[in-house]
């Protein structure tokens, strides 16, 4: 029986693929911006060359033709199409009033990318079995991939009871003993418990309400069951230009979501893969049971390759979709090249970001056969819990203090900028709070004098602000680095790699190696010249192979050339998304009681997710207002610290003034960029020990008229946007 492509694909399980469609019938157009033009309406030429070839041709010889992604392709009726996949291309939105179209809105389109986080609303239809939820909502092994639901009544299993309404998450679909189930968990009382439910389980099972928020593009690919549009709440403003905003203005509703899919295909006069959108004017016939399916190319994604058995590799094979990119190796990836695959595994990376604080920072993944050298650059610790995760048995951790600190209790230590210590280690120690003696987490250590150290404590929930003074100049390799010290650790390339063509990391003012991951790759190199060798990641690369029934001609592989793989924002924190974090700081400082807020301050914007976000350049516009008499003296100061800090023969501050927090931070981080660069090997300039001394001396000089009067209003200002008391939380679990 015949149905429209878009009908069928909108019914389509992924599960049942690959299907054999025949084209029945059909005329369509689409131009290179993918932009449809249905039964080419709207064109008096176009129609009257259609009238004509219907003339001499006839009906039935009429082809569907269209152009998409700059492929021209024709499906004449009759036509056998093998499709392979399909995926959401981008979505129709529709206003929604009272779960419906709203009757005087348009249909607008949404690309996958449109700026906005949204909520789900939980669709009020029941699913009338385990076997309907699992063909039409996708369940996965990702946090996007595990949907609730509730039953309407009672479900009895072997040893307990699912009560209904109870929440029920739905975690993966396996065999098991021959039938199909769905793994399943139910919390109570903090403990969860496992099951299964078998497909063939019947009943009303409806969907949960979902107190997350996502991107358009996340609910697409987990959130938008099968034959069923989603409604989904905007839950923040768009950031873009009104003008381009297909949405009406502050709009803040409900939209209905349906989606125009992509379908991958493969055709017996093509090697390569056809992309067509569902929304396509053809009528389709699935011939699948009746249809040798094997007269078609076999396309197999790098998962595919890397699921076969060790004994199976090298094998040659031929690129159907090659990835994008003009770097090597994807440059040679090209459609139609033939390549070797040698062998598959998981080799080691480390995950590294430049040093910047705009938009553009890039992220990277550096192999360790990386052979460049590198050099330390200092570390910014924000409060005192991170210099206890950064500390080490192999030296003492050196610091300067960036932001002054009162601390609530006479038994610790008060910081003032300038102030150098040397971390210790991590006790507990008794203080008097509301006249009650509690133990609280501390870190001791030695602050640093003029000719003598002296033992204090700081407290661990402590907000300050420290920049690493570092000593050690040696240049280090990437696997010294993972293997002496504590991730994330802050380095500058001083000897670039002379094996790799074009060192992108040379270039960065500085980098951040955040973590050590493991991730899996393909040995591969080009058929017809095997010089070199390249390792491909398995899962960030989108590419289409067929294997070829060829020999390989060596089976060794020949040199493996080093790549720094430079991996997009979206992917960045896809690989950071699922980080263990098995430490968390202690709570912030209590609140200080006050009855308006200081002028100059600005009240931090709340984000979606109900988390207070320090406004950029918090420091910089509140002490321009509050100091705005001492802006010339500031500035001079600045310039003469960044002075001192790139020629250390010069000892003299020269400035006189009032020194803020920020200018501090940044005169002791902004001298790192000045360097100068010979042809192969860098010079940098390190912050002298003995200068930090005559930026303190400098700054109490100049700054003890203000410190009542500023720091008071600021501790106020940052202690009074917490809506609770953390500091009392703290006290009362940890006594």
């Amino acid at each position: 029986m015949a149905s429209t492509l878009e009908k069928f694909i909108h019914s389509l399980d992924l599960r049942a693929l690959p299907r054999v469609l025949q084209i029945q019938s059909g005329i369509y157009c689409q131009d290179r911006e993918a932009k449809p033009i249905k039964k080419w309406k709207g064109s008096l030429r176009i129609e009257l060359f259609l009238f004509l070839l219907f003339e001499q041709v006839g009906a039935r010889a009429l082809s569907s033709v269209y152009e998409m992604f700059g492929n021209e392709c024709s499906l004449s009726t009759g036509e056998v199409i093998k499709i392979i996949g399909f995926k959401i291309n981008k979505l129709i939105a529709s206003i929604c009033e009272n779960n419906e179209v709203s009757q005087l809105s348009d249909k607008v389109e949404l690309p996958l990318n449109f700026p906005g986080l949204y909520k789900i609303v939980a669709d009020k239809t029941p699913y009338v079995s385990i076997e309907e939820i699992a063909r039409k909502v996708s369940i996965g092994p990702t946090r996007f991939g595990h949907p609730c639901f509730y039953s309407a009544e009672d479900i009895k299993l072997a040893n307990f009871t699912i009560k209904h309404d109870e929440k029920i998450v739905f975690n993966s679909v396996e065999e098991v003993h021959g039938t199909m189930v769905v793994n399943c968990v139910v919390v109570r009382n903090n403990q969860s418990h496992f099951f299964t439910l078998p497909l063939s389980q019947e009943g009303e099972f409806y969907e949960c309400e979902d107190d997350q928020i996502y991107t358009l593009k996340e609910i697409a690919e987990w959130k938008i069951p099968k034959c069923r549009n989603r409604i989904v709440k905007l839950s923040n403003t768009l950031h873009m230009c009104d003008s381009s905003n297909p949405l009406p203005e502050n709009f803040d509703g409900c939209l209905i979501l349906m989606p125009v899919y992509e379908v991958q295909a493969v055709m017996k006069s093509r090697n390569d893969i056809v992309h067509i959108l569902s929304d396509l004017d053809v009528e389709v016939k699935d011939v699948t049971d009746c249809y040798d399916i094997s007269s078609f190319l076999q396309p197999l994604s790098l998962e595919d390759i890397f699921e076969r058995t060790s004994k199976e590799f090298p094998m040659v094979a031929e690129i159907m979709e090659g990835p994008s990119g003009n770097e090597k190796p994807y440059n040679l990836l090209s459609t139609g090249k033939e390549i070797v695959i040698y062998k598959k595994y998981q080799a080691a990376r480390v995950l590294a970001s430049e040093m910047r604080s705009d938009p553009s920072k890039r992220h990277y993944l550096i192999p360790m056969s990386y052979k460049g050298k590198f050099k330390r650059r200092p570390r910014e610790f924000p409060t005192a819990y991170d210099l206890e995760i950064a500390r080490s048995e192999k030296e003492h951790l050196h610091v300067v203090a960036t932001k002054a600190f009162t601390s609530p209790h006479k038994e610790l230590f008060s910081v003032s900028v300038g102030d150098q210590f040397l971390v210790q280690q991590c006790q507990t120690s008794e203080v008097l709070y509301e006249g009650r003696k509690k133990l609280i987490d501390v870190l001791a250590c030695e602050q640093i004098l003029s000719d003598s150290y002296k033992k204090v404590l700081l407290p661990m929930y402590m907000e300050g602000g420290f920049v690493e003074v570092i000593h050690d100049k040696k240049q280090y390799q990437l696997s010294e680095i993972c293997k002496e010290f504590h991730l994330p650790f802050n380095v500058k390339v001083s000897v670039r790699d002379l094996s790799i063509e074009k060192d992108v990391l040379a270039a960065a003012p500085g980098l951040q190696f955040e973590e050590e991951i493991t991730d899996s790759y393909l040995l591969i190199s080009s058929a017809s010249s095997p010089v070199e060798s390249w390792e491909i990641p398995v899962y960030r690369l989108n590419m289409l192979v067929h294997l070829l029934n060829k020999d390989v001609q060596t089976v060794v592989p020949p040199v493996t050339r080093t790549t720094v793989e430079e991996v997009s924002e979206e992917k960045y924190y896809m690989l950071r998304r699922y980080e263990n974090l098995t430490l968390h700081p202690p709570p912030r400082p209590p609140k200080k009681p006050t009855t308006a807020a200081p002028p100059g301050f600005a009240v931090p914007k709340q984000s979606a997710s109900g988390v207070l976000q320090a406004p950029k350049n918090f420091y910089i516009d509140t002490t321009k207002k509050l100091c705005s008499d001492q802006a010339a003296d500031v500035l001079e100061l600045q310039v003469s610290c960044q002075n001192d800090l790139v020629h250390r023969e010069n000892k003299d501050v020269t400035g006189k003034a009032t020194l803020v927090e920020t200018t501090v931070t940044k005169g002791l981080t902004r001298n790192y960029e000045v360097e100068e660069e010979e042809e192969e090997e860098h010079d940098y300039s390190y912050i002298d020990e003995n200068i930090i001394e005559n930026i303190r001396k400098e700054f109490h000089g100049a700054s003890i008229r203000n410190e009542h009067s500023d720091s008071k209003g600021r501790r106020a200002f940052l202690w009074s946007c917490h809506a609770t008391d953390p500091l009392s939380e703290f006290l009362s679990a940890s006594g």
